[in-house]
């Protein structure tokens, strides 16, 4: 491990410390207040940071540079060029223009982009975005940018993510002068991302199809040890693990990503990485970048990294928890209860603002973590249901309960942990527990989303969740600004307890995994979109729409194009899936189960010959037959619906049709194929297993 960590930290990153010292002093201030003000950027102060950020680069070995981007893919993309410019002598200079660090342009037609460009419209821009710093990579210096079609589309994640930064920093604003904050000039949400992952050995993943192209093993049966012992959590790391985690540090911290926490997670070969809190656009770009490390990382030592939300059946899958706060300029974390909550007005206005928010957005929250993957997750007993709620915790709860009745709050007491061992140091125990069911969390300063899947890019949650927030502040704002300062505290207040009152139903402090909770929710009236297609199926709702356009964070086009991109998306990677279960039923577990079979039989007809029981023998025959008949009719049922599923062409019915009948007959092969491979000797089977997979690293 490098020693000198603030050396190493950001070395590789075209940041405020680089800037300072190789910008002209008027360049540098004007690009700061580009990046702090959102101002218009010109092009001869573009020219001076493009000089600037070359020769910086070249310094550091980079030969090329790319506009790095995020499409509605879900991962990055990037195209290279080299800093050459060819002379009239036949020698060659290193040039990179303003032009060039502003503006690039790929290929828009071969990116999703849900009808907005056709094939033969290929134009698009990518946009440089000042706010997130530049960085070198292998060699390369990427340029974080925004991407968008030639008519002006955004066809990417990050170019709505600004407009709605742009927004909820404008309604916070406007609500935090009218209640006396005439101080603040900006308010930022802030994110910090906990990422978990599985670590297997690469050659054994690179026989596994189904990890390969679908990232998830299609079937297999259980190891006999799973989770069950909770000997996993938190335990020591292995050598290999460890010396990966590292490294990873270490590639990461280069890169400016602040990789602060590293853990064995609850699932055997599962772990997890935690960043410190940034802006949200830069988190986005830090949480892509660090997926894509991770896997290049795990590749050096001989590991296969797997983001998918559901790898293994049977044990944990993986999520993303999204820690979301508000912080002003002024260095006021806005969800902050402080010591006295009851009195903090500020506090209980943003609070209220969230709660409501969620309530009347909770199916646009769902969308937002809407795909194939994390549908295997939600609602498993190991994240959180795919009913979405807000757990408070008792402190909150009992504050705001006390404040829809009129009565006054009492403070509890701190109370000190008794540990029952007089050598161990005293602390205060938190009024409040934490509650690891609950979809969308308050702890502490902050809210934890925990419905993300650990594919997903953060980009979508934290675009819906500034978007409903700043609505529902330019409500307040609104109703405050038509009243008197004289009366505007006790306005507030009031505007509180009614928000309280009319949306108390998506608070929720029990436990999220029970069947009772089910049928609480479904009284309450809330949502439990449990498919993507059921879920997306609401995007288009009226009030969705309209949260949307008239804060001018998507037009209707937009909106539309991102609704049949989730569509196809989600049935894209259940025909892949499709795919991939036949050709390995028929080219892997079929002939391995036909050999076992066989050579079952061959055992009952040389028992018989002998004259002895053969009682066992036959029944597990009858039991082999059985199992290969069922995956066989299965396999071609799947085929068929495959078949029957590339004639459909409208995108809901599609999804629809791979959710009711390709997935279920996934689920239906994969039971016999698990039971199968139970019962068939390792040395005939082509793969490996879960007990390979999951203990030998």
């Amino acid at each position: 491990m490098t020693k000198n960590i603030p050396e190493l930290y950001g070395s590789l990153v075209f940041g405020d410390r680089v800037m300072r010292a190789k910008l002209p002093k008027d360049v540098y201030r004007a690009l700061q207040k580009t990046i702090q003000n959102g101002s218009h950027l010109e092009l001869d102060v573009a020219n001076a940071v493009a000089v600037a950020m070359k020769e910086w680069a070249v310094e550091n070995g980079a030969t090329h540079f790319t506009h790095w981007f995020q499409p509605m893919t879900g991962i990055t993309a990037e195209k290279h060029d080299s800093f050459i410019s060819p002379v009239a002598t036949g020698e060659a200079i290193m040039e990179f223009s303003g032009r060039e660090l502003i503006k690039g342009e790929p290929d828009a037609s071969s990116f999703p982009s849900g009808g907005l460009r056709a094939t033969f419209e290929a134009r698009g821009y990518t946009a440089w975005d000042p706010t997130s710093p530049a960085f070198i990579k292998d060699g390369t210096l990427y340029i974080p940018t925004a991407f968008c079609s030639y008519t002006g589309e955004a066809l990417d994640k990050k170019t709505p993510l600004l407009r709605s930064m742009e927004t909820l920093n404008r309604e916070a604003v406007h609500l935090l002068h009218l209640i006396g904050h005439q101080e603040v000039r900006r308010v930022s949400a802030t994110v910090g991302p906990e990422q978990e992952y599985f670590l297997i050995d690469r050659e054994l993943y690179r026989q596994r199809k189904d990890l390969v192209f679908c990232g998830r093993t299609l079937f297999g049966a259980p190891a006999p040890k799973g989770q069950e012992m909770e000997d996993h959590y938190f335990g020591v790391l292995r050598p290999r693990v460890a010396a990966y985690m590292h490294e990873l540090d270490e590639e990461l911290w280069k890169l400016g990503v602040p990789a602060k926490t590293k853990h064995n997670e609850v699932a055997p070969a599962q772990h997890e990485l935690a960043t410190v809190y940034d802006t949200v656009n830069i988190a986005v770009d830090h949480n892509q970048l660090t997926m894509e490390v991770m896997k290049k990382v795990a590749d050096k030592h001989g590991l296969a990294c797997l983001i998918h939300e559901k790898p293994f059946e049977g044990i944990n899958g993986s999520g993303k928890h999204n820690n979301w706060s508000l912080i002003t300029d002024t260095g006021l974390n806005l969800l902050n209860p402080g010591h006295a909550p009851a009195e903090n007005t500020t506090f209980l206005l943003f609070l209220a603002a969230v709660i409501k928010a969620v309530d009347e957005y909770a199916d646009m929250m769902r969308i937002s973590v809407a795909d194939a993957g994390n549908d295997h997750r939600l609602g498993a007993n190991e994240a959180p249901p795919a009913i979405v709620s807000i757990f408070l915790g008792d402190e909150l709860t009992a504050l705001l309960t006390s404040m829809e009745a009129g009565k006054t709050f009492t403070e509890p007491e701190e109370i000190q942990m008794e540990t029952g061992a007089r050598v161990l140091p005293h602390f205060k125990k938190d009024n409040t527990d934490r509650n690891r069911t609950s979809p969308f969390a308050f702890t502490g300063n902050k809210f934890e989303f925990r419905m993300p899947g650990s594919s997903l890019s953060v980009a979508g949650p934290n675009l819906v969740l500034n978007t409903a927030v700043a609505e529902e502040l330019r409500q307040f704002s609104e109703e405050l600004s038509a009243v008197s300062e004289e009366t505007r505290s006790s306005a507030a207040r009031d505007l509180v307890r009614r928000v309280i009152r009319e949306h108390k139903r998506i608070l929720f402090n029990g436990n999220g995994y029970t069947d009772q909770w089910v049928a609480e929710a479904e009284k309450r009236g809330l949502w439990n979109l449990k498919s993507t297609p059921e879920a997306v199926s609401h995007f288009l709702d009226e009030k969705n729409v309209k949260l949307f356009t008239e804060h001018h964070i998507f037009s209707m086009e937009e909106i539309r194009a991102r609704h049949d991109i989730f569509l196809e998306n989600y049935s894209k990677a259940l025909q892949l899936e499709g795919r991939t279960m036949v050709e390995m039923m028929s080219k892997d577990l079929l002939p391995a189960l036909l050999s076992h079979t066989g050579a079952t039989a061959a055992a009952v007809r040389e028992k018989e010959a002998l004259g002895l029981s053969v009682r066992c023998e036959k029944k597990l025959l009858e039991e082999l037959t059985g199992l290969y008949e069922a995956i066989t009719e299965g396999t071609a049922a799947l085929t068929e619906e495959l078949a029957a599923a590339s004639s459909l062409t409208d995108p809901q019915e599609l999804a629809d049709f791979c959710c009711s009948r390709i997935l279920t007959t996934l689920n239906e092969i994969r039971k016999s194929a698990d039971q199968a491979e139970a019962l068939i000797p390792d040395s005939l089977l082509p793969y490996p297993t879960y007990d390979k997979l999951l203990f030998s690293v």
